[in-house]
């Protein structure tokens, strides 16, 4: 009897461990993803992936010398990237700020601070989330 309830043991803690495993890995990135689902370039927050308009802090320029982000890039994060709520300032008293993450097309983990103004979209600035980069950007 001992071995059997030894067995149920086990299964009841692999079932655990698997829960537990989707609660904190699986169900935030479902969330994320439900979040950032868009309607016609627009999300749910009225984000807008389809501004072709850019503009570049001087803050955002230096950081991406320094972290070698291209403006393409920039591109993808707005285009792909997924929000990350934890990061964006939806009431900042300037305007909403969105924090996009994702992946260049040359494998650098990126994460972008995006400004919505209008009809364009002001970069504030690009964080390489994989990699220290030396940088002296005020």
């Amino acid at each position: 009897m001992n071995a059997k309830w030894s067995r149920y043991r086990l299964v009841l803690i692999a079932v655990i461990v698997m829960l537990a495993f989707i609660v904190r890995v699986v169900y935030p990135s479902l969330r994320s993803e439900h979040r950032s689902a868009t309607n016609n370039g627009r999300s749910n927050t009225g984000f807008n992936r389809n501004i072709h308009h850019l503009i570049l802090t001087n803050h955002a320029r230096c950081r991406m010398d320094c972290r070698a982000i291209t403006e393409g890039e920039i591109e993808e994060i707005l285009h792909d990237g997924t929000i990350n709520y934890d990061k964006s300032n939806l009431n900042d008293e300037r305007g909403a700020t969105f924090a996009l993450e994702g992946y260049s097309h040359d494998h650098q983990h990126l994460r972008v601070i995006f400004a919505p103004k209008e009809n364009e979209m002001v970069v504030v600035t690009c964080i390489d989330l994989d990699k220290d980069w030396q940088c002296d950007c005020n």
